[in-house]
């Protein structure tokens, strides 16, 4: 088997999950939906700002951790800085058996860009 490079991956991952958008989130907060947004951005990264009420999760510890953190029926938004760290902790989240977890597009820079709120 050829070995892959890393925007092969994400690729690979993003057709093997669901993708929702910034604006689709700023509509789920909107309606007060019952989901749990998972920052999996380096520690750094979460400090200079991040959606209100997410959780932080670095991507390099999700597996170790996440099953303490998060139940797997609870509906999860997953985002990073610009949606491929999230694309890959989605797919790592749907083969551990969480059922309702989804990636979000363009990260939080697509979130700052329809100016979303940044707590922080």
């Amino acid at each position: 088997m050829a070995p892959k490079t890393a925007q092969e991956l994400i690729d690979e991952a993003k057709q093997q999950i669901k993708e929702v958008t910034p604006e689709q989130v700023r509509d789920m907060q909107a309606r007060n939906e019952r989901v749990v947004y998972l920052d999996v951005r380096e520690p750094n990264e979460w400090n200079l700002g991040r959606l209100p009420h997410a959780i932080h999760l670095p991507r390099g510890h999700l597996e170790a951790k996440v099953e303490g953190i998060i139940d797997r029926k609870q509906r999860v938004v997953i985002y990073c800085a610009r949606g491929n760290r999230s694309a890959l902790a989605a797919l790592t989240m749907k083969q551990m058996g969480y059922e309702d977890v989804a990636s979000m597009a363009r990260g939080i820079q697509g979130w700052a860009d329809i100016n979303g709120e940044i707590e922080g």
